[in-house]
């Protein structure tokens, strides 16, 4: 059912009940009881009116136009090539249609089958953060375009140039000249730690090419992952957000721009009051640096993590339950290599901030500056360590490695234990699952009760167990031995470090029943 109809059809479902409500109180003062005031539902009533603060601001919400020269297609009348993850796509297809591009005869020369080019366009928003001339906006409202220009709110056009992107939070920061004749308004970033679920926002914005459209609702939750990239963190706010909103400042009561809309979880394409914006906490400080350098330049430490479960939790002996980044690998040429950090490390505090889950470490780490000496807080076997950590910048494309270990010598001989069929890694074993060279030690799965937990757990036949408890194993009566130490000491269940298919670990906990 489109939204419309579903939002029309629950408001004439609402009606009935109110009316009910109405009758049976107008039936009880003609009947003469007293109806308590306790007993009329209150309603949530928002500002009087959002007027004054929509003028004070406005002047400084801009409109974004970027054309991209393309090639044009072999028989001229493909539609234009939008900058790709744009959410335009949709709207402008529809918009280039109607105007007789894409099909039947070209508008123009430019649009001619002989054109060797033309030219596509994509519309959003953004904002004035320095009456200088700097304009904030989304990197994929710019896209690869060559020819960007920001449309003030009486119609201005301005020529931009791009001062620098971050595509990993799809941010964009833009440079324009003022005018002596229009001098430019700018609005200030403010504090989107202090916003609340519940607090009053205000969006304005480019929706549909309708620029200066207001629209206003409450912060829905704070924190959304959505999975858009490292670094998710985003407010959620059900002020309508459309296409074309991507870049426009949500603001708080103050005027203060507390997020950067990004997004929109929409069926239908339209709003159905789930956005999302960059939080100001998280895009200032990239904003910055776009300024000053041009790029941005996060700190690395150099681990692979993963989250921890209540069973990891437990076969680790983390006090406290589940709990911050455990460490499935380590970059060989890392700082976290350097300063000691090990495979199988909880890291549980960075930098004096508490890390709550393995999504937080990464947002913790970009933050920090390049070059700064940080304490890192890991537990490891049961112990709260502090390791001495000197940050290392992130660069685009790094991959964790895989530490190497000594390469064992190989049992041929199969032992069964947790579920699983084991065998040493032999040329034999590596050659037949065709087991990775970064891959040096560990016992080979040959095969995987379909009952078991190792199953539920997604434990394949091929995949090496590297570490069992912590504790490297080369062979199957490693592993049956350190199995069996562990049940003595109480443990419910037993913590391996498994190398899959592709080379890659992870740690995975299984029940000791």
């Amino acid at each position: 059912m489109p939204a419309a109809r579903f939002a029309a059809n629950a408001d004439r479902a609402r009606r009935p009940s109110l009316a009910r409500r109405a009758g049976s109180a107008l039936a009880a003062a003609v009947l003469g009881v007293t109806v308590a005031a306790t007993s009329i539902p209150a309603f949530a009533k928002g500002p009087e009116s959002l007027a004054d603060l929509a003028e004070k601001v406005t002047d400084a919400v801009v409109n974004i136009s970027a054309s991209t020269t393309v090639e044009a297609k072999s028989s001229g009348r493909s539609l234009p090539q939008l900058p790709q993850g744009t959410p335009f796509e949709d709207l402008f297809e529809e918009f280039f249609k109607r105007r007789g591009q894409g099909q039947g005869t070209p508008r123009s020369e430019e649009d001619s089958p002989r054109s060797p080019s033309r030219k596509s366009n994509s519309l959003g928003s953004g904002f004035i953060i320095d009456a200088s001339g700097i304009v904030v906006t989304n990197n994929h409202v710019i896209g690869d375009a060559n020819d960007i220009q920001v449309i003030l709110s009486d119609g201005v056009k301005l020529k931009a140039e791009i001062v620098g992107k971050d595509p990993k939070l799809d941010l964009a920061v833009l440079r324009v000249k003022p005018t002596t004749e229009r001098p430019l308004k700018a609005v200030p970033f403010g504090d989107s730690d202090k916003m609340r679920p519940g607090d009053w926002v205000m969006a304005i914005g480019n929706p549909f090419g309708l620029g200066g459209s207001v629209s206003a609702g409450i912060v829905s939750a704070r924190g959304r992952n959505i999975e858009s990239g490292p670094y998710d963190n985003y407010i959620q706010t059900d002020a309508a957000i459309n296409k074309g909103n991507s870049g426009g400042p949500l603001f708080n009561m103050d005027g203060e721009v507390i997020g950067i809309n990004t997004a929109i979880l929409s069926p239908s394409g339209g709003s159905v009051g789930i956005g999302f914006a960059v939080p100001s906490g998280t895009a200032s400080p990239v904003v910055e640096q776009l300024r000053q350098f041009g790029e941005v330049r996060r700190g690395w430490l150099g681990v692979r993590i993963q989250n921890v479960d209540d069973a990891t939790a437990e076969a680790l002996g983390l006090k406290g339950g589940a709990k911050g980044a455990l460490v499935a690998g380590i970059d060989e040429k890392g700082p976290a290599k350097t300063a000691g950090l090990e495979v199988g490390d909880v890291i549980v505090k960075f930098n004096g901030v508490p890390v709550k889950s393995s999504s937080e470490l990464p947002r913790i780490v970009a933050a920090t500056p390049v070059g700064k000496q940080v304490d890192v807080q890991v537990v490891r076997k049961g112990e709260e360590q502090t390791k001495s950590v000197l940050l290392g910048r992130l660069e685009d494309g790094e991959k964790t490695q895989v530490a190497n270990a000594k390469q064992p010598e190989a049992e041929p001989v199969n032992r069964q234990i947790l579920g699983l069929n084991l065998t040493g890694l032999s040329d034999e074993a590596r050659k037949r699952y065709n087991i990775k060279e970064t891959v040096k030690s560990g016992v080979v799965v040959t095969k995987v009760d379909p009952n078991s937990t190792a199953a539920d757990k997604r434990i394949q036949a091929g995949e090496v167990i590297v570490e069992v408890g912590q504790e490297a194993v080369s062979t199957p009566a490693d592993v049956t031995k350190r199995v069996e130490a562990l049940k003595k000491e109480g443990r419910k269940s037993v913590l391996l470090l498994v190398a899959s298919l592709s080379g890659d670990v992870r740690f995975v906990a299984i029940g000791l029943d």
